[in-house]
């Protein structure tokens, strides 16, 4: 693969003593959108933060742009916009207030534009003043897709973005990421639906127990299994 964004290399993770991650190895190229997939405890969420730098791995190294965070946390941070699982939001904060304060932090330039824009883009520029901690889990959710857009990144990690969101959204959330790869953004995020990753997923890696068990071309998966859960099945040994 010709100059990938991301290098996932012989990465494994252990904290006192219990492996949650074994010797997983992918690569991301410009521009396209990988799907991790598998079930609770699969080891999706400690993948995505090793790539994010806020975990670092036992074994093995990570590289986003040709950049390691270990040697360059700095610059390897501004690769990245990362949405987590699920967020404790301050609860005095607005949805305006939290993604300026998120700008800020970023040191986003014209920063109030930039925070409509985003909001406009999530569907909630109606709702900027209101109370973060008044909104449904879908609408949180959407705020977090949002922060992670703010800096306009080269790599965006996602933690189970669809939890939440509805049926509406959940479309929409597709045709946000199908804009964004289009913009030449690379992004990468973990589902236990593999409809949402079927839908708009270039690559899968499947993962049970912290191991890969398959990989590849969404394309390739469907043509050799018929569909993505009849490939995820035969990763599991299932018929």
């Amino acid at each position: 693969m010709d100059d990938p964004l991301v290098n996932v290399n012989g990465v494994s993770k252990t904290i006192r003593k219990q492996i949650l991650v074994e010797e997983i190895s992918f690569q991301i190229p410009r521009g396209s959108v990988l799907a991790l997939c598998g079930g609770n405890g699969a080891g999706k969420s400690t993948v995505l933060r090793m790539i994010a730098g806020i975990l670092q791995p036992s074994l093995g190294e990570i590289s986003v742009n040709g950049l390691y965070w270990n040697k360059s946390r700095k610059q390897f941070s501004q690769q990245i916009g990362y949405m987590p699982d699920d967020y404790q939001f301050n609860q005095g904060l607005t949805a305006e207030e939290a993604l300026t304060f998120w700008a800020a932090l970023r040191g986003i330039p014209k920063r109030k534009a930039r925070v409509s824009e985003v909001l406009a883009l999530v569907g909630l520029e109606d709702k900027g003043k209101r109370l973060v901690n008044t909104f449904s889990k879908g609408m949180r959710q959407r705020i977090l897709f949002g922060q992670a857009l703010l800096a306009k990144p080269p790599l965006l990690i996602m933690d189970e973005p669809t939890n939440g969101l509805d049926p509406f959204w959940m479309n929409e959330f597709v045709y946000l990421l199908q804009g964004i790869r289009e913009e030449g953004h690379t992004v990468v995020f973990s589902t236990h639906q593999l409809e949402v990753a079927d839908k708009i997923a270039d690559q899968i890696v499947f993962l049970s127990h912290g191991k890969n068990v398959g990989s590849g071309p969404t394309e390739d998966i469907r043509t050799e299994f018929g569909s993505l859960y009849a490939a995820f099945n035969h990763s599991l040994g299932l018929k």
